[in-house]
Order: structure tokens, then sequence, then C-alpha cells
């Protein structure tokens, strides 16, 4: 058996051991519900913070005009609604038509002083030279409101609040090559590999400290090579996110099919350059990549900390240095032909999600096998030298420094 052959197959032995630990646990089942909470906090965050700004359902807009006026106003109101998506939190709120009495612009202050509604706007006056009076939250009810005015003058000059055009409308669905479905197919992508590797890799440098701290993976240097080790827990972390992909991606594959079509037509439709069953793969193999670089980099850490604070302290400066690493990946994919895209492809840790980036926007592959060799290269290289750095420091176990010819006459 090679020396490769066998550094495999302990790296294996390994893996199998961590991917056993880490999922037959109590704790995986409260991470792999993770999801969950979060949406469960941002829910209830979302209500209080609503609760916060206030229920715009009391809000409305009122019009102080005579009677003879209503029914064109009303009637340009529906027309300019149509502007607007239905139920959608940009519509304006309700309109009201006051008959006027004594002095309209006193009418008009006392509605916001009033406790049956909220007055968003009021518009009092002439419709040629109309008033209109907003609340803080009502910039937009008030220029609601001068097109209303507007338009309800031209439909009196003209003697018909109709429309005069009758208009067809067709929904075209946009071809292949739509930039839009390119552009929104590389932010996606960029954006998922991100989050996930973020997300998912945390774990790794907790297991490297835990098990440095009771003295196990001392045990396991003395019977296999360090790199066997590293490279093993890697694997085995992977595998376990594997798993929780795995997991939500059967149910939200399962939860679109029950969605009513209105809805699921709703969402946008992303066409990357390479095509669906291409950037399917190449996102698995830069999500792979992604994990692994920053795996490397959480196990190399994890190692070298002995307490808890140690690696807090050394894990918040990665996972900064990750969102910068994001943040060149959404320049470059911004930028085609820049140098900035250049660099976010041959950087290490930003080269999977700027390569994603390019997999939804250009159709040319043989890049791809490129970078995806050049990220394992260094999947490799993070991995040796966190292996060496923990022997050297941590272990003490070292090769001897050579001797100078001074110090061997001496």
């Amino acid at each position: 058996m090679s020396k490769f052959s066998r550094m495999l197959r302990q790296a294996l032995t390994v893996a199998r051991r961590d991917f056993t630990a880490t999922v037959f646990t109590p704790t995986f089942l409260l991470f792999l519900f993770a999801p969950v909470l979060m949406i469960g906090f941002g829910a209830v965050g979302g209500i209080g913070a609503q609760s916060i700004v206030g229920d715009d359902s009391q809000m409305k807009m009122v019009v102080i005009a005579p009677p003879s006026q209503a029914p064109t106003l009303l009637e340009t109101d529906r027309q300019l609604r149509k502007l607007f998506p239905r139920k959608s939190e940009l519509a304006p709120p309700p309109l009201t038509i006051e008959a006027p009495h004594g002095d309209p612009a006193a009418q008009a202050r006392a509605y916001f002083d009033s406790d049956k509604f909220d007055a968003a706007a009021v518009l009092y006056g002439p419709l040629d030279k109309p008033e209109i009076l907003y609340a803080r939250r009502g910039w937009s009810e008030a220029q609601f409101l001068t097109q209303l005015a507007e338009q309800s003058l031209r439909a009196q000059k003209l003697g018909n609040a109709e429309p005069l055009a009758t208009v067809t409308q067709t929904a075209v669905k946009r071809g292949p090559a739509s930039p839009t479905g390119r552009g929104q197919a590389a932010s996606i992508g960029a954006f998922s590999i991100f989050f996930l590797t973020l997300f998912l890799s945390g774990q790794a440098v907790g297991t490297m400290a835990e098990e440095r701290s009771n003295k196990v993976i001392e045990i396991l240097a003395a019977a296999v090579p360090l790199e066997s080790v590293f490279f093993g827990k890697l694997i085995g972390t992977f595998g376990a996110a594997v798993l929780f992909l795995l997991f939500w991606a059967t149910i939200l594959i399962n939860a679109t099919r029950l969605l009513p079509p209105e809805i699921a037509s709703g969402f946008p439709s992303l066409i990357a350059a390479l095509g669906a069953p291409t950037y399917a793969l190449l996102f698995i193999a830069y999500f792979t990549m992604s994990y692994m670089l920053l795996g490397a980099m959480f196990l190399s850490i994890g190692a070298l900390t002995s307490t808890q604070r140690e690696l807090q302290m050394l894990s918040l400066p990665i996972t900064i240095f990750q969102m910068i690493m994001f943040g060149l990946a959404l320049a470059a994919a911004t930028r085609p032909g820049n140098w900035v895209e250049i660099a976010a492809q041959v950087f290490p840790f930003s080269s999977p999600m700027a390569m994603i980036g390019l997999a939804g926007s250009s159709p040319a592959i043989w890049p791809h096998l490129l970078a995806l060799a050049w990220q394992t290269l260094w999947v490799a290289i993070i991995i040796t030298v966190g292996a060496r750095v923990f022997r050297r420091g941590v272990l003490k176990s070292g090769s001897p420094k050579r001797k100078t010819k001074i110090e061997a006459t001496a």
C-alpha cells in the first residue's frame, strides 16, 4: 500500500469517527432545526418592529371637495391604484371624500387630530390650485394626491373620467439570454455559497478545540499523521453539513410543489449561462471547495486554541474576513472584465463565490476546471501548514534545527 493510500485510509477512518460522533447526538438535532429557530426569532422580531412602527391599516387619505366632484375623484383614484400591485405595502391607503364645511384649511388640519383614523394626507381647495397637508409618514400619499388632483382636473375638462385607450397586456417569458436572469443567478449563487459555508463550517473549529482540551487529538496524532487527522476531521464535518443540506433541500423542494400556481410564478426565473444541470453541479463543487477552504482554516485555528475565549477571539476575524471575500465576489459579479473580477477569481477564499458568479454569466467551462484545481491545491496547502504549525507549536514534536558549521566546530 502506497503512502498516499495509507494516509487516505487513515483520514477516512477519522472522518467516519467524527461523522458518527457529530450526527448521532441530540445536539445535532438542534443544529438540524436551527433554521426553524432563526425563522422564529426573525418572525418575532418582525412582529415587534411592526408594533413599534405602528399599524398602517388605520391610515386614510382625505380629499375635501364638493359632492359633484366625488365621482370623478373616485374614478381617478381607482385608475391610479392600478399602478400598484394588489395588496402591496406600497399601495396608498383608502381615499375618503369629505364635503367642505366652514374653513377648509381648519377642517383639513382637524383630521390630523382625529381619534377615528390616522390621516396620512389631506387635500383641499380647487383642483387647479390644491393645498395638501401630510403627516411625517405621508410624503408618498401627498404625491399620490397631487397626481389625483392633476388627473381629476384633466377628466373634468374632457367631461369623462373613463380611460380613452383600450390596452391589451400580454405576459412574455424572458429568453435564456436574459442579462437579468444571468445576473440574478450569479448573485444568488454567490450569496448561497457564502451563507451556507459560514453557517455550516463553524462546527469544525469547536470540534478541534474540544478534542485538544481533552487530549484526544494527542492520541490521534500518535496513531496517524496529523495531515490525515486534519483532513479526516474536515471530511467528517463536511459529511454532517451535507446531511443538513439534504434534509432541508428535501423539505424545500416538496414544499414548493404545494404552493399555488400564482405564488410559484412570482419567483424570479434564474437562467444561468451554462444551463441548469451544469450550474447545479458547479454550485455543489464550489460549495464543497468553499467549505473545505474555510473549514481547513477553522480547523487550524481550533487546533491552536486552548480555551473558548481564545476560540471566539480568533474565529471572529475569520468571519469578518469571509464577509470581505463575499463583498469582493459581488464586486466581481458587477464588474465583468475588470481587475476586480480577476482578483476575486484568483484569490482562493473568494474564488468559489466569484466562479459561481461567472457560471451564471458566462458559458465557458474551462475556467471552472482550472479554478477547481487551484482551490483543491490551496485546501492541501492550508491542511499541511495547519498540521505542521500544530505539530511544532503545540505538540513540540517538530524536526530539530540543523546545526550551523560554527556550532559544529565549537
